[in-house]
């Protein structure tokens, strides 16, 4: 299929303000960002998905970074979605994750070079032309920086909060401050920071090693007033897993790197609940005007 935005029906007129309107069949969106590329933000995002899974609840992958889709191979998924009026796509099921991307619809060598509003157009369908099945939570893998997807998804979609994927690395911890401030200007709640890649345990010897560099998303997490949600280690069996589309979610459900992402995602909940709550607390606490 040409990568070409014309492959997605109903295209919005010129001129029409952006609609900032609930997901049918998705309760909460979640975003996984990352200041700069790299960082394992894909592969957070898909064993992310499999611990909220794991908890009973129906979960979502939308496959936000259009220009490098990676969901498809990581969730060892091939083929076309089903589309039986032609508009509505059905999506494709991994591992029990209802999944959406851009990479079913165009090759896997075809490069996608598409300009702003066509990136723009082309999310919006993926999200809302999707038939989501009740899901309790949508989880968007996000491009790395803060462009054209970002502004997009702040401004059309009811985003229940974003999720920062940064190594130990300075520059990296860089990237990832201003992701962080631009979800604050964009009005989408922080849930907390993931720091990746934290420390590497030797195969062979059990010796510990950090490598990138230690405590710099404690650091920011402190500095920021935001959770440090969890430190994932450098492990072979995440990138073999998230290359061979088994995740070590799946393969090693008991396992530590598993209770690590679990651990992760209980948190993420917990910080849903108190940002729900907070929201309710300040809709509560504007003052009623009443005219006799």
């Amino acid at each position: 299929m040409s990568s070409s935005v014309s492959d997605f029906p109903g295209q919005q007129q010129k001129g029409q303000p952006p609609e900032h309107k609930a997901v049918p069949g998705v309760k909460h969106l979640i975003a996984v960002a990352s200041g700069k590329g790299g960082v394992g933000k894909s592969t957070t995002t898909t064993n992310l998905a499999l611990a909220l899974a794991s908890t009973g609840a129906r979960v979502g992958i939308l496959d936000a970074d259009l220009y490098g889709p990676s969901q498809p191979r990581m969730l060892g998924l091939k083929g076309m979605p089903d589309s039986p009026d032609g508009k509505i796509l059905e999506p494709m099921i991994g591992h029990g994750i209802q999944t959406m991307s851009i990479g079913f619809l165009v090759d896997d060598e075809s490069p996608i070079i598409w300009r702003g509003p066509m990136i723009t157009q082309a999310l919006t369908r993926l999200v809302y032309q999707t038939r989501w099945d009740n899901l309790d939570y949508l989880i968007m893998d996000m491009p790395p920086g803060t462009g054209d997807i970002h502004l997009t998804m702040a401004q059309r979609m009811p985003v229940s909060g974003a999720v920062i994927v940064t190594t130990p690395q300075d520059i990296a911890l860089l990237d990832a401050l201003k992701g962080l401030k631009m979800f604050e200007k964009v009005n989408v709640p922080v849930l907390g920071i993931i720091e990746n890649m934290s420390t590497h345990v030797c195969s062979e010897c059990g010796h510990e090693e950090h490598i990138f560099g230690e405590g710099g998303a404690r650091k920011m997490s402190e500095e920021a007033g935001i959770e440090l949600l969890g430190e994932l280690p450098l492990d072979i069996r995440i990138r073999t897993g998230s290359d061979s589309g088994q995740p070590v979610m799946v393969t090693d459900p008991e396992g530590t790197l598993a209770a690590a992402y679990r651990s992760i995602a209980t948190r993420i909940l917990s910080e849903i609940v108190a940002s729900e709550d907070a929201k309710s607390v300040r809709t509560q606490a504007m003052p009623t005007i009443v005219m006799d």
